[in-house]
């Protein structure tokens, strides 16, 4: 039998603190502490109670999942539990999933974990995976693997360098500020892949998607709707990643290709995955 060690709570507070870039004195400035305690919790010369790991958690903005381990590390239960979505009682999280993928439509809008694997998607996400191979689209389909991929989405994007660079970027702060060694790997592997980088400066707000697709090279900007209150790891960890037309052409466009494809299917919405991904 194999025992995995934990490291002690103390070392797992310095971590944080130091992702973070605070000093001993910043933190517990924030947190309402004295230096020398949160010096003796780190170094385990003092043991910190269920109240303090949180607070100190809070502080320190760490994820869900992870104030969990620091609780466990400390010799506490955890704090916050992990459902799926077809829980009954996450039969609010899902209604308001599909809302929101709803109210988006025609532009493609999706649901992704922490992982940022596809746990569901509207119709119009149709227009951004047309083409790919589908050994990316089985589940569980990582949507960056997919974006930038060669068998991807990758050879349609007009701006890959541009587009790569933002992705990347994103991928690897996330990576940092969770400590999630799956985010880390796969930075790597995505990092590896083709497709250049273009680190300038944008001419407009933000990094566009331009997509070529047989209404002509589409643009799109991006945004991100969270659950800014929940208390659960599930719906902590998903996120709605939306893409809206940057320019009246696309708009019109994306609307044209709706309205033909409208007749064609019934329903718009995939299926939520049970099992959530968390």
């Amino acid at each position: 039998m194999t025992t995995t060690l934990r490291p002690p709570v103390g070392a797992l507070l310095r971590g944080w603190r130091q992702r973070r870039r605070l000093s001993q004195l910043d933190l517990a400035t924030d947190a309402g502490v004295s230096a020398r305690h949160l010096s003796f919790l780190e170094t385990g010369r003092a043991r910190p109670s269920r109240e303090m790991v949180l607070r100190l958690a809070e502080q320190l903005d760490v994820p869900l999942r992870e104030r969990n381990d620091l609780l466990l590390a400390a010799g506490f239960a955890p704090a916050y539990g992990r459902r799926g979505l077809d829980a009954p009682d996450m039969a609010a999280v899902t209604r308001a999933l599909h809302l929101v993928l709803a109210a988006y439509e025609p532009f493609p809008a999706l649901v992704v974990d922490r992982s940022w694997e596809l746990v569901t998607a509207n119709a119009g996400l149709a227009l951004l995976t047309d083409g790919v191979a589908p050994h990316l689209l089985e589940p569980p389909a990582n949507v960056l693997r997919v974006s930038l991929h060669p068998e991807g989405l990758a050879p349609r994007i007009a701006n890959l360098p541009q587009w790569r660079a933002h992705v990347l970027h994103r991928l690897g702060r996330e990576a940092h500020l969770t400590g999630d060694p799956g985010l880390a790997a796969l930075h790597r592997e995505l990092t590896a892949l083709p497709g250049g980088t273009d680190r300038s400066t944008p001419d407009g707000i933000a990094v566009p998607l331009r997509v070529r697709t047989g209404a002509g090279v589409l643009s799109f900007l991006s945004t991100v709707t969270t659950f800014g209150t929940a208390v659960d790891l599930t719906a902590a960890e998903l996120s709605v990643e939306a893409f809206l037309p940057a320019d009246a052409a696309t708009a019109e466009a994306v609307r044209h290709v709706a309205a033909g494809a409208s007749g064609e299917h019934s329903g718009s919405m995939r299926p939520v995955d049970g099992g959530g991904r968390p």
